[in-house]
């Protein structure tokens, strides 16, 4: 359909913002769920308790409620989406030592599961 006045390319605009705006939701949506599901498939759960993932329930790490409002990863590293994607995926190279295994988490997994755990408030 031609646009032919201002008014219909307003019109326009206002319905593609407003399905981009629903599709980012959803995209959104599709990414939590994904991290949310991979923190089950990885069983993460069996050393943290983890708001809303099956089975997590574990006491060994520390508990993982309310994660999005901390300020550090392992008591050094700022809390931040890509920090976090990056212990997940590597912790001993951020912290040599530490406790938490290297669970062979891909990137792309690793994003996903940060996306989830930050969204937890």
């Amino acid at each position: 359909m031609p646009i032919r006045s201002v008014a219909d390319a307003a019109l326009a605009c206002a319905l593609s913002c407003g399905l981009l705006a629903g599709c980012e939701r959803s995209h959104e949506e599709a990414l939590l769920a994904r991290g949310q599901r991979l923190l089950a498939d990885y069983q993460c759960g069996s050393c943290h308790a983890i708001p809303e993932v099956p089975a997590a329930r574990g006491g060994v790490g520390p508990p993982l409620e309310r994660w999005g409002g901390r300020s550090y990863i392992a008591g050094q590293i700022p809390n931040e989406p890509a920090a976090l994607a990056r212990w997940i995926a590597d912790p001993q190279a951020l912290v040599p030592g530490t406790l938490m295994p290297d669970m062979g988490v891909s990137e792309a997994d690793a994003q996903a599961m940060a996306a989830y755990l930050m969204s937890l408030e």
